[in-house]
C-alpha cells in the first residue's frame, strides 16, 4: 500500500486546488515523488464535492482517480444505509469503501469484501481513521467466499452488492444480464438467498426498470430510484424472500438537494389508477424532477397534487394556483409562441434562454439552432406538444423554490 510521510501530507494540504498537470511538469525537492502526490492530489480533487468528509481528512490515502469516480457519494451512501438495520451486513462489492463507511454507522457488524488486493488494503487503512471500527476487511470475492465454510457463520441480516458494470473490453454495461454477478440468473439470487435475509442491490441508473423487477420475479420488495440535484445517479432494489409478489411493494423516487430530501413514494397500483385530466397551459407549469420521471409516475405526479396534464405524452402539469410543494421544478408562464424565431426574437430579444424539450420532435441542440438561442439567462422555454396536437414554445420564468 502507498503510504504517505508527514511531508508529503503536508504537500498534499499545500497543493489541494492545485492544477496537477502543471505540478507535474516542475522541479521539485529530491524527498518528494511527485508522480505518486500527483495521483493523489488528483483523486482528492474528485472527491471535494462528492465525498468531503473523506476530502478533508489529511491522513486518509485515496485509492486511483477511476476508483473515486466509480464510488458512491457521500448523500447516496447515507440514503442506502438508511434502508438497512440490524446485526450483521456483508458488502460484497465494497470498492473504494463509501457504501461501507455509511452502513457501518446503521449495522452493529459490517464486512467489507473486495476483490482488488490494493482496494482492500486501502480499505482496511481508511475506514478506522473515519470511526468505522466495526469493519471487518476481507479481499476476495465476494461470491466465492459466501461459499467458503466458516465463512460467515450462520445468515446475516444483509448483503449489499454493486454488481460489475464493465464488459472485457471496459465498456459500460447496463442489463442485468451483462453485469458480474447475473442478477437475472434465479440460481444466483438463491445462493444469495441460503445467506441473508434481504438484499439491496445497487444497479446503472440508465436500468430498465420493469424489466429488472420480472427478470428478479417474485423478490423485489421495494425500489429506490436516487437522485442528485435532479440527476438520477442510483437504482436501488430490496430483495426478500417473503416479498413472493410481481410487483414492488413500494417505489421510492428521492431528490437530494443541498438542503434537503425530496421524497414521491407510491406503488404500480396507484399509477394505473390515477385519474388524470388534460388541459391547455395555466398560470404555473410543473415539470417532475429526474427521479420521478424515472420512476414512471406520469399519472399520479399529476394526480396527486391536482394538476392537469398538457398531453397524454407530455410530461409537464398545469395548474390556476400555485402548488409549492410539487416535487420539481416549477414555473410561472408569460406567453405561448409557436416554434418561430421572429416571434420569439419579440419576447427574449436578447435571444438567450434555458431550453427544455418534452414530447416535441426536435432535440435541445436542433431547436437552438433554429431558433438562434443561446442558452442561460432567467427565461425558461419549455418546448412541447399540447392535447391538440400542437408544437408550442412555453416562456417562462422559474418559481423561486428548493433546488430540484
Amino acid at each position: 500500500m502507498i503510504q504517505l510521510t508527514h511531508t508529503e501530507q503536508a504537500f498534499i494540504q499545500a497543493h489541494l486546488t492545485a492544477d496537477v498537470r502543471s505540478l507535474l511538469l516542475r522541479a521539485h525537492p529530491a524527498d518528494i515523488d511527485i508522480k505518486k502526490l500527483a495521483a493523489q492530489l488528483s483523486a482528492r480533487q474528485k472527491a471535494r464535492d462528492k465525498l468531503p468528509t473523506w476530502y478533508a481528512h489529511e491522513a486518509l490515502i485515496f485509492p486511483p482517480p477511476l476508483s473515486v469516480e466509480q464510488a458512491s457519494s457521500e448523500r447516496t451512501a447515507h440514503y442506502k444505509a438508511s434502508l438497512v438495520q440490524g446485526k450483521r451486513l456483508v458488502d460484497l462489492t465494497g470498492g473504494m469503501g463509501v457504501d461501507t463507511w455509511a452502513f457501518a454507522k446503521r449495522v452493529e457488524q459490517v464486512t467489507y469484501v473486495e476483490q482488488q488486493p490494493e482496494l482492500a488494503e486501502l480499505a482496511a487503512y481508511n475506514l478506522p481513521l473515519l470511526g468505522a471500527t466495526n469493519v471487518q476487511v476481507e479481499q476476495g470475492n465476494g461470491l466465492t467466499l459466501l461459499e467458503k465454510p466458516g465463512f460467515l457463520n450462520g445468515s446475516v441480516d444483509w448483503l449489499y452488492l454493486d454488481p460489475h458494470r464493465r464488459n472485457e473490453q471496459g465498456g459500460k454495461v447496463v442489463r442485468l444480464e451483462d453485469c458480474e454477478p447475473d442478477l437475472s440468473n434465479p440460481s444466483t439470487l438463491m445462493k444469495l438467498f441460503q445467506h441473508a435475509n434481504q438484499i439491496l442491490v445497487k444497479v446503472s441508473p440508465l436500468l430498465d426498470i420493469n424489466l429488472a423487477v420480472r427478470q428478479m420475479a417474485g423478490l423485489v420488495k421495494d425500489v429506490h430510484i436516487v437522485a442528485v440535484q435532479g440527476e438520477v445517479k442510483e437504482i436501488l432494489f430490496v430483495l426478500s424472500q417473503s416479498s413472493a409478489i410481481p410487483n414492488p411493494g413500494s417505489i421510492n423516487a428521492i431528490n437530494l438537494t443541498s438542503h434537503e430530501s425530496i421524497v414521491f413514494t407510491f406503488n404500480e397500483q396507484e399509477e394505473r389508477d390515477a385519474a388524470i385530466s388534460l388541459g391547455d397551459p395555466q398560470s404555473y407549469l410543473y415539470e417532475p424532477n429526474a427521479a420521478v420521471l424515472k420512476a414512471g409516475a406520469f399519472r399520479l405526479a399529476g394526480h396527486r397534487y391536482g394538476l392537469q396534464k398538457l398531453a397524454p405524452h407530455s410530461h409537464l402539469y398545469t395548474s390556476h394556483a400555485l402548488i409549492r410543494d410539487f416535487p420539481g421544478r416549477i414555473f410561472k408562464l408569460q406567453s405561448i409562441l409557436k416554434p418561430d424565431a421572429k416571434a420569439l426574437k419579440q419576447v427574449v430579444p436578447d435571444g438567450k434562454a434555458n431550453l427544455t424539450v418534452r414530447n416535441f420532435p426536435q432535440t435541445v441542440a436542433e431547436l437552438r439552432k433554429k431558433l438562434s438561442l443561446r442558452e442561460g439567462g432567467s427565461v425558461y422555454i419549455l418546448a412541447t406538444t399540447l392535447q391538440n396536437g400542437d408544437k408550442r414554445l412555453l416562456i417562462t420564468h422559474k418559481v423561486g423554490q428548493s433546488d430540484s
